[in-house]
């Protein structure tokens, strides 16, 4: 059974730093794309970032480029994502997701075959 759980969610004040990490189990996960999307309450779920099998390849949104860090470790099956200088506007539940393939972007959520429940971030101003 595939499994991803997410962790590393809290309350923090604009400005500040977190690290969510994504522990995948069930599937050879170091062969596969990882992605994390958002979702703010009454908004759609938005994409945030993607990494590829090897790491080699990340892509982000606008939005948090510059200021976030995908990055995953193969021996541990975990993806994780680094949130810096955060705003209240990145206020959302977070969730981790993983897909066949890269495909022509990973960035639209369609492409994902499994998801995580999320964990959420609050970001104070």
């Amino acid at each position: 059974q595939v499994q991803l759980v997410e962790s590393g969610g809290g309350l923090v004040q604009a400005g500040g730093s977190l690290r969510l990490s994504c522990a995948a189990s069930g599937r050879t996960f170091s062969n596969y794309p990882m992605g994390w999307f958002r979702q703010a309450p009454g908004k759609e779920r938005e994409f945030v970032a993607a990494i590829s099998w090897s790491g080699g390849s990340t892509y982000y949104a606008d939005s948090v480029k510059g200021r976030f860090t995908i990055s995953r470790d193969g021996a541990k099956d975990t993806v994780y994502l680094q949130m810096n200088s955060l705003k209240p506007e990145d206020t959302a539940v977070y969730l981790c997701a993983t897909r066949a393939s890269w495909g022509s972007t990973p960035r639209y959520r369609e492409g994902y075959d499994y998801w995580g429940q999320g964990t959420q971030v609050t970001v104070s101003s």
